[in-house]
């Protein structure tokens, strides 16, 4: 089963979505919006990406300028900075049994399935 991480007010989520219906694979969509990821879920998600959590920040958006950019962060407390503020999660998320992708672009998913 595949599953998106999904923002529906993006259009490159929307992108992604739109190619996941068209691909005919069993899948689920999770708003992270409406419903975080907890720390271990997300800590989870990033093993699977095989990234930094730096790698997943969203580091344009004012909640991360704002408050985290000129800070010394642990992977630890930059995964607490997504779980507190899902809005600074790189979006769409695309996740494959133990393979994941940042989907951008929308293409990348043809890498995990």
């Amino acid at each position: 089963m595949i599953t998106i991480y999904h923002n529906p007010r993006c259009g490159k989520s929307r992108e992604c979505l739109a190619f996941i219906e068209n691909s005919k694979h069993k899948y689920e969509i999770i708003k992270y919006l409406e419903t975080p990821l907890s720390f271990n879920e997300l800590e989870e998600v990033i093993k699977k990406l095989d990234i930094n959590p730096i790698e997943l920040i969203r580091s344009k958006e004012s909640i991360w300028i704002e408050k985290f950019k000129l800070k010394k962060l642990s992977n630890d407390e930059i995964i607490q900075a997504m779980v507190d503020f899902p809005i600074l999660i790189e979006r769409p998320i695309v996740v494959n049994t133990n393979k994941a992708v940042i989907a951008r672009p929308f293409e990348k998913i043809k890498e995990i399935i």
